[in-house]
């Protein structure tokens, strides 16, 4: 039986292993950026624990102390490989059942629809195309300076919803938007449709966690 939450003027979804299956090669993304930086003269020394679009931004300072004009270079050719990685996982993912349905259903009730992720605008369509039918706000990296885990990721869409985050929810899969929707003050909400398991999302914060996003319908008053 699903717990009842409070009613919600917004919610807020991640994209992969939320809405949609998580088929992104990381492990292999992350050895093409090292790769590239391996061929620029930076050690892997301290970006073990560093997210990929983290692990980018500073291989990139660590150039520009040296060569700056050669920082830029390498953070566009980063940036193509990650898209690289992006794009041919999105060919082999799609949505999870029921999404569609479920985020219909919210606009039926009023509620406000956004959502967020580090992908690129590109691998987001390529999986749901039609994204602009269902969401009122949907900001990648390509729309915002700072992603999440920074909270501006989250206000970048609440603005755009008009909402305030005591209004709100965030919906993910990860650690790290349980982190987010803490930071601005959301309701907090777990899904186990990606790598989390439940105990890695409560140990986050998750206020509430479910079975998978489609559920939310369920427990909203």
């Amino acid at each position: 039986m699903h717990r009842r939450i409070r009613a919600l003027n917004a919610v807020v979804f991640d994209f992969d292993g939320t809405l949609a299956l998580l088929n992104v090669d990381f492990k292999a993304m992350r050895l093409d950026i090292l790769g590239l930086a391996a061929s620029y003269g930076i050690s892997d020394d301290g970006l073990e624990g560093l997210f990929v679009l983290e692990m980018i931004a500073e291989i990139r300072r660590r150039i520009g102390r040296d060569a700056p004009g050669r920082a830029g270079v390498f953070a566009d050719r980063a940036l193509q490989l990650v898209t690289d990685r992006e794009l041919a996982g999105a060919a082999r993912s799609a949505l999870f059942p029921g999404v569609r349905e479920m985020l219909g259903e919210l606009r039926r009730r009023g509620v406000k629809r956004g959502i967020l992720t580090r992908n690129c605008l590109e691998a987001v369509t390529a999986v749901f195309p039609d994204i602009g039918d269902y969401s009122e706000a949907v900001v990648t990296r390509n729309d915002t300076e700072r992603v999440k885990p920074h909270p501006d990721h989250i206000r970048t869409v609440l603005r755009i919803l008009n909402e305030e985050p005591a209004r709100s929810a965030m919906v993910g899969d990860h650690p790290m938007d349980i982190r987010v929707g803490k930071e601005v003050g959301a309701l907090s909400v777990g899904v186990l449709t990606g790598y989390s398991a439940a105990s890695d999302l409560q140990e986050a914060g998750a206020d509430l966690i479910l079975e998978r996003a489609s559920d939310i319908t369920v427990c909203l008053d």
